[in-house]
């Protein structure tokens, strides 16, 4: 067993053992972060409850969801499924809602998608007992803060989190996770169509990752790094309150 996968998987097991909880739900979506993360949970040999939650997905995402549960299922016997269809869901949602400030609405339906998504699973965590696992990686977590508050932000605990992602997709390779989603392009899959991470930031995983740790000089940067740098920082700047605990307003004991 691969030492990161033995880490992880040991802290874990361990993390439900203290939290006497039944095991762990989580959010399958064809993609390598999902396929890791639900991979590493049913090797814990505890329960898993991977949901399928389609709004609105590209068939390719929905078809490599469902082949990497079914090999799940095929290899672990601790591992269930449940798919919920959530487009009505979310249909019925945004008849409810006034059709205004159309500019910023497609971003706003972009979240509650994510966040529709978190509150069905947080209703059958609740429902099993379970803890929900998160799937974002670190630079997606701490780098540019890459995911919804509340949304695939919301989790009660974050097994590759301390990865980036060509680490994931190390340890995916080694986990014998399905070609098909080890060769497909990384994506949220919250738009409704075929843009990639990548189209929607600008910039690579690899390059992100170099971004994150380099400590050089700026003036030495060809023209693509400095680009690339400009929107780490701003996207690291513009997402940070993703990344830091909710700001409390601290009274002054004389005021009390």
């Amino acid at each position: 067993m691969n030492a990161v996968e033995k880490h992880i998987t040991d802290w874990l097991y361990n993390y439900n053992q203290s939290a006497k909880t039944k095991g762990f739900v989580i959010g399958v979506s064809g993609g390598i972060d999902s396929a890791v993360t639900s991979t590493l949970l049913a090797r814990t040999g505890l329960p898993v409850l991977c949901l399928e939650m389609p709004i609105h997905q590209s068939i390719d995402q929905v078809n490599r969801a469902m082949d990497h549960i079914e090999w799940l299922k095929l290899n672990h016997e601790n591992v269930k499924m449940e798919s919920i269809d959530l487009t009505k869901n979310f249909d019925s949602f945004i008849e409810a809602l006034p059709a205004t400030n159309l500019e910023s609405r497609d971003m706003a339906l972009v979240n509650a998608r994510a966040r529709l998504r978190m509150t069905t699973l947080y209703y059958f965590a609740a429902l099993n007992g379970m803890l929900v696992a998160g799937t974002g990686n670190k630079i997606e977590d701490f780098g540019i803060g890459f995911f919804t508050k509340y949304g695939d932000g919301g989790v009660d605990l974050s097994p590759i989190a301390d990865l980036k992602k060509t680490e994931v997709y190390a340890l995916g390779e080694e986990l014998g996770v399905i070609e098909s989603i080890m060769t497909a392009p990384p994506t949220d899959g919250l738009w409704g169509d075929d843009r990639t991470d990548e189209d929607q930031i600008g910039a690579s995983y690899a390059e992100l990752e170099w971004a994150m740790g380099f400590q050089g000089e700026t003036e030495s940067l060809s023209s693509r790094q400095t680009e690339v740098m400009a929107i780490y920082t701003r996207l690291h700047s513009a997402n940070k309150h993703k990344m830091e605990p909710i700001p409390v307003c601290k009274i002054p004991s004389e005021l009390k």
